[in-house]
């Protein structure tokens, strides 16, 4: 059967309206996007300012007496973990969710020194307001920068450490030239949602895409179609310079608490094997709980029950 150029037009036309139908705009802070339970805010203030920070506290209904704290990468916020907090609190675990300074639903200062120390030092605010003196801890990507950083300053506080495909296992300065707070901003403000959905495809899905990833595309890809995007993307360009300028892998010799790392081998493959029990995905990407969520909790739940 042949069809016209102008009948294949319009079904590209309305199969690229069917992939981002989801599409709404959000706002800095996604206060028109609902979370898969209900979120709490601590305020503080930091560095002179007054600020909030969201979280989740998801607790069973058979405690057994342990917490997880899960950590989101740089390209999220605490939403993405739904299922696996749903599937934690079902075997008794308490499961806390922040969002860090700057991103999901979180304050987005115009100006702020970050640094994993300093988002460490909120995040142990909320333990501490929640009167939780342990905890497991699974950060995925940036978050787990940020599991290291809080593991190495709250040793105590850590009774086993996830890293999901975690960044920082490189020195970037090392690697990459450098590139400005200002050059990283004026990048971020040419995202669109084609070029999330094809950062998203090549680096995250190898390629194969399906309906399941949609909701994190349409999270960040939201924010890109409202008036405050330029806020949303100055505070990715400044955590972007964290990132490059905040190394933790020189200081992995010193995290003494039982770790576990997730890594899928389409991602980059981890150092320091020989101080962590080491589990690889075959062809899984950089988002096994999202990707292969099956096997991503047997690994998971085996190390913490």
């Amino acid at each position: 059967m042949k069809y016209s150029k102008s009948v294949l037009l319009l079904v590209l036309v309305l199969f690229s309206g069917s992939v981002f139908s989801q599409l709404k705009p959000l706002d800095a802070t996604l206060s028109n996007y609902q979370y898969p339970f209900e979120v709490y805010f601590k305020e503080f203030k930091s560095q002179n300012q007054s600020l909030k920070m969201a979280f989740m506290d998801v607790k069973p209904k058979k405690p057994n007496g342990q917490t997880v704290m899960l950590l989101h990468g740089k390209n999220f916020n605490g939403a993405y973990w739904g299922k696996t907090a749903k599937d934690l609190a079902e075997k008794g675990f308490r499961v806390i969710i922040p969002d860090q300074i700057g991103f999901g639903k979180s304050s987005k200062p115009q100006s702020y020194q970050f640094s994993f120390a300093q988002l460490a030092h909120h995040t142990k605010a909320i333990l501490e307001d929640l009167k939780i003196n342990k905890t497991i801890v699974l950060g995925h990507s940036m978050g787990g920068m940020l599991a290291s950083r809080f593991t190495l300053m709250y040793p105590e506080t850590v009774e086993k450490l996830i890293l999901e495909n975690p960044i920082g296992l490189e020195d970037y300065k090392a690697l990459a030239k450098y590139q400005t707070v200002d050059e990283a901003y004026q990048s971020e403000l040419k995202n669109t949602t084609e070029s999330y959905k094809n950062y998203q495809l090549k680096y995250y899905y190898g390629n194969k895409w399906k309906a399941e990833y949609q909701p994190w595309l349409d999270l960040i890809a939201g924010w890109t179609l409202h008036e405050d995007y330029p806020q949303v993307a100055w505070n990715a360009a400044l955590t972007s310079d964290m990132i490059f300028n905040q190394p933790v892998l020189y200081e992995f010799k010193n995290i003494k608490t039982p770790t576990l790392l997730i890594i899928g081998t389409r991602d980059r493959t981890a150092i320091a094997k020989d101080r962590a029990q080491l589990v690889e995905f075959e062809n899984v990407g950089h988002l096994p709980h999202i990707e292969v969520y099956d096997k991503f909790w047997n690994v998971l739940y085996d190390f913490i029950k």
